[in-house]
């Protein structure tokens, strides 16, 4: 494939090409006014002759023919012309000469060695013209040579990025069209770092995905398994074929838990900080709280909240963090009465569930948060991974969570998040 010639080039041939036009048409021009000039010169000698004459003359007068009288159709008697005498190209004019026998005085001024002055200047204007477009393309070329000089830079420093780790962003200072693009090619390439960051987490939640699938269904597909071969080849009273079905649906039950809650966290990795949104944290723990009735109709859920108290965050997360939250302590720590509160301390925004259950041992309260760690009190149904989705949303949110001992004698789980005007002033001032 051919390749286009270069920008250099192009600033040469494009300054050769004005200077030819301009230069042309100056040439042009003075060629003209050169003949035009000399055609008047001669004619300004022709009216000197004239203007130097005497009105007599001792040479013998001419007696001027009735061919030679001015006739309405014949140009006039004094005006100068060009013609041919004896092969030689001259300027001539008729003069009238008054006396007792009127004649006509031709005079002439050959233009040979006029014509030959012009032709000269025209060359010597046309070895001009040409030494001025080739110094006009030669100095396009040094000078575009310069103004590329840049883009050649930022073109072999573009070559380099990606080839190895660290290398540095291509930069270029010179033209201020340089600068914008040098600038474009930086913020496409922050672009495409975001978007590789993005896809490498992606697989790396993926690949995380499918090792903790396989580790933790392992046990209960293989239960799973060893109850269905029992049922299918063992001969059973109607209470064991009960009980198997009972342990199938149980180990169902986990099964897909475990599949909803890994979902959750990789969606959470996932997560980009430009979906987050205004929310009202009281209202989202209202709303929270009716759901939380409906789902566990014999606990008695309670909400203590302010008016309003506005962070900056994940709806979908900050509501899967109170939903595992009363989850946990209704399924796990036997719970029958849950307290949350919405409140500001030292200007953070704080959530609180306390529940009456049994509560985590204190030496377990770091652990529990981990994935697939269950508290020693907690039940065999859970998938160990409820509040290792609420320290991760903690996390997204720039905030903190633990476990403590709440006042109503179980657990109490504490939720510290900055507010929505001091966590976008953190964005803003950058790192």
């Amino acid at each position: 494939m051919t390749r286009s010639p270069s920008l250099q080039a192009r600033v040469a041939i494009a300054s050769a090409l004005s200077a030819a036009i301009v230069i042309g048409a100056i040439a042009a021009a003075f060629a003209v006014f050169l003949r035009v000039n000399g055609s008047r010169q001669l004619d300004l000698t022709l009216d000197s002759v004239i203007l130097a004459a005497p009105t007599t003359t001792a040479m013998p007068a001419v007696p001027i023919e009735p061919a030679l009288q001015p006739t309405p159709t014949s140009p006039t008697i004094d005006a100068a012309r060009t013609e041919s005498l004896g092969g030689v190209v001259v300027r001539a004019r008729d003069i009238l000469v008054e006396g007792s026998t009127p004649s006509l005085l031709s005079l002439a001024v050959p233009e040979d060695p006029l014509i030959d002055a012009i032709r000269r200047q025209q060359v010597w204007v046309a070895a001009a013209a040409a030494t001025a477009i080739a110094a006009a393309a030669g100095l396009g070329w040094l000078f575009a040579g310069r103004a590329v000089r840049p883009l050649q830079r930022l073109a072999a420093a573009t070559h380099t990025v990606g080839a190895a780790a660290g290398s540095d962003r291509p930069s270029a200072r010179g033209a201020r069209e340089t600068e914008e693009l040098a600038d474009a090619i930086g913020q496409m390439l922050d672009r495409i770092a975001v978007s590789q960051k993005r896809t490498g987490e992606a697989l790396a939640s993926a690949r995380d995905f499918a090792a903790a699938s396989a580790h933790e269904l392992r046990t209960p597909l293989t239960s799973m398994r060893t109850d269905l071969e029992v049922l299918a080849t063992v001969p059973l009273a109607d209470g064991q074929r009960t009980e198997i079905l009972h342990d199938l649906l149980a180990t169902q039950r986990q099964v897909e838990a475990t599949l909803v809650d890994l979902e959750r966290l990789a969606l959470g990795e996932l997560a980009d900080p430009s979906d987050r949104e205004m929310v009202d944290l009281a209202e989202l723990a209202d709303r929270g709280v009716q759901e939380s009735r409906r789902a566990h109709p014999g606990v008695a859920v309670d909400l203590h909240a302010p008016d309003q108290v506005v962070v900056r965050g994940l709806p979908a997360g900050l509501r899967l963090v109170l939903d595992n939250a009363v989850t946990n302590a209704v399924r796990h720590g036997d719970a029958r009465r849950v307290q949350i509160t919405v409140d500001r301390a030292d200007g953070d925004a704080v959530l609180i569930v306390d529940d009456d259950g049994s509560g985590v041992p204190e030496t377990e309260r770091q652990a529990v948060f981990d994935r697939f760690v269950r508290g020693s009190t907690a039940s065999s149904e859970g998938s160990g991974l409820g509040l290792a989705l609420v320290a991760q949303q903690a996390a997204l949110h720039g905030g903190a969570v633990a476990l403590t001992t709440g006042p109503l004698g179980g657990a109490r789980l504490t939720l510290r998040m900055p507010p929505a005007d001091r966590e976008r002033a953190d964005t803003s001032a950058g790192p």
